[in-house]
């Protein structure tokens, strides 16, 4: 109620501030966004820079792609800093490093499509626009590089707008709103939910999903976990889905495994929430069920086969042998199931040290490892045919991991790993080295 009524009375202002201004008659829609822009920035009283930015924002969000292109390129170029403004300040303040020529020169780095930005922030939706200008950007910087700059500032403005002490932590369930609901089903990039009985069923009484919302964004989740109480580490995906419903109060049910971890936006790439919202989850579950002492995931191995494809055309593993290296290079051999349970105990071998190795730079080479080394856990199991779907199949052959949450052992495990790149595993891990 909150984030609806916070937008209502943005949109009232908007409205009262449409009288200060006039859309030019004639002109494209970027001739009119520029000029919308420079006015935007020229300092206007609260109601008629409100009534500006949602103008902005209408705008952009009618343009074709070739015209956002051209928008964003404007931001990039029209609206950098200028470097002799930057170096006069800065010899100034070297000269003097008064109160005075620091903010001088901070007003000087910063480039004017900054504070553009942070002025379209304030129409009704803008929020939500700006997103969609970073996930419209991010497809483009591969083949415009010359944008990074403006990436670069998006990223910055996010780290603020998106901090923790904004976000509110809130329980998804089978009351909550549809609309929040249908997201759900929309988002979900780890698991595809298959309609309403099935998002039902996650969301029955031994399970929970969190998600973290934001004041702007009215019924936009930023990211949610959904999770399965369950007696002992879970191994196998299907099963876990499919299982029928058990009683939260069971007192057998002494874990609880994080099974998808989803972000939503995909203009927030780069910033993370997953860290933040696995700590409260963990906070929330044990304040709520005290027999869960046990957290650990049920986590994909999405880079393994790319992995293993490249060792196999450059340096293969010395302990396997010519015909295994044959089979490894077949195009299908991840879809026969007699070929890969030949190959199970070099496969389990060939992925412990997958998700053991580090890259020059200290990573784990793993995207979902590195997010789950990074946060504390360590890997405690790899799961033989725990994903046996198509995409299972096609990312890891069927593998999947346990990422374990000791309390007591996360602090350790982070230093350790951001400090040292050592990743901390289980002894049934390092066995299979």
């Amino acid at each position: 109620m909150g984030r609806i009524w916070m937008s209502q009375m943005v949109s009232t202002i908007a409205d009262l501030g449409r009288q200060y201004f006039d859309r030019s008659a004639g002109n494209t829609v970027l001739e009119d966004t520029r000029r919308l822009c420079h006015d935007l920035l020229s300092g206007r009283g609260e109601a008629s820079g409100t009534a500006l930015a949602r103008e902005v924002v209408t705008l952009f969000r009618e343009m074709e792609a070739p015209d956002r292109v051209a928008f964003l390129r404007m931001l990039n170029d029209e609206f950098s800093y200028k470097p002799v403004d930057v170096r006069a300040a800065a010899t100034t303040y070297a000269d003097d490093p008064s109160e005075a020529n620091y903010q001088s020169l901070r007003r000087a780095v910063e480039a004017p499509r900054v504070e553009l930005l942070r002025r379209m922030n304030m129409a009704p939706g803008g929020t939500g626009a700006i997103l969609v200008m970073r996930e419209f950007l991010l497809q483009l910087l591969s083949e415009r590089p010359d944008l990074k700059p403006l990436d670069t500032d998006f990223r910055h403005l996010f780290s603020s707008w998106f901090n923790r002490g904004f976000l509110q932590f809130e329980r998804i369930e089978w009351r909550t709103p549809a609309a929040i609901l249908e997201k759900l089903i929309a988002y979900e990039a780890v698991h595809a939910i298959e309609g309403w009985d099935d998002l039902r069923r996650r969301l029955a009484n031994d399970r929970r999903c969190f998600a973290f919302f934001h004041p702007a964004l009215a019924d936009e989740p930023l990211i949610f976990v959904e999770v399965a109480l369950t007696k002992g580490l879970a191994d196998r995906i299907q099963p876990l889905l499919d299982a029928p419903i058990t009683g939260a109060d069971d007192e057998d049910l002494n874990t609880a495994i994080f099974y998808s971890i989803s972000n939503c936006q995909l203009g927030l790439a780069g910033i993370s929430f997953g860290n933040l919202l696995i700590k409260q989850v963990v906070d929330a579950i044990s304040a709520e069920l005290p027999s869960i002492h046990n957290f650990a995931t049920l986590s994909p191995i999405p880079g393994f086969c790319r992995w293993l494809e490249r060792q196999l055309m450059n340096t293969p593993p010395d302990f396997l042998s010519k015909d295994e290296i044959d089979l490894l290079k077949q195009p299908d051999w991840v879809e026969n199931e007699v070929l890969r349970q030949g190959l199970k105990k070099n496969l389990m071998r060939l992925c412990a040290n997958y998700l053991t190795q580090v890259s020059k730079r200290g990573h784990a080479l793993d995207p979902v490892a590195r997010f789950h080394l990074g946060n504390g856990a360590s890997i405690e199991r790899i799961n033989w045919a725990g994903d046996i779907s198509d995409k299972g199949l096609r990312q890891s052959a069927g593998l999947m991991v346990n990422y374990r949450y000791a309390p007591d052992q996360i602090v350790g495990n982070h230093e350790a790993y951001v400090s040292g790149g050592k990743i901390a595993s289980s002894s049934k891990v390092r066995a299979l080295l």
